[in-house]
């Protein structure tokens, strides 16, 4: 059974800005979360590029690259799509791992699953 947990109001995600940190439990660990929006919707991951299994924000909250379009690992320079999380150069194995976000009423929800549950 899934629950929709509380993350952030509407307004505190910018188009191509800084994310909104969260955390979660992914498979029993307690794990960096964030949260962005771009082109107008909302979009999860876990804070782990899949090149090597570590932080990607090379400022807090900071993951678009310069243009806006690709999300960075700021170290290793593997770029990801920010709508799919996938792979789009650099060194990475696959793609970012998602988190299922909603938002409606002013309000943007992430939701537990098999893989994620609420922190401890």
């Amino acid at each position: 059974m899934t629950e929709a947990v509380l993350l952030c109001h509407s307004h505190e995600l910018v188009d191509s800005s800084l994310a909104v940190p969260f955390e979660v439990r992914y498979f029993g660990r307690s794990q960096a979360a964030f949260a962005v929006r771009y082109q107008g919707r909302v979009h999860a991951y876990l804070n782990r590029c899949s090149h090597v299994p570590m932080e990607m924000d090379y400022q807090p909250n900071q993951f678009f690259d310069m243009s806006g379009h690709w999300l960075m690992c700021a170290t290793h320079g593997a770029t990801y799509a920010p709508q799919t999380g996938q792979c789009r150069l650099g060194p990475c194995r696959g793609g970012l791992i998602k988190i299922e976000l909603s938002e409606a009423n002013g309000m943007v929800h992430w939701h537990t699953s098999d893989k994620f549950q609420l922190p401890t």
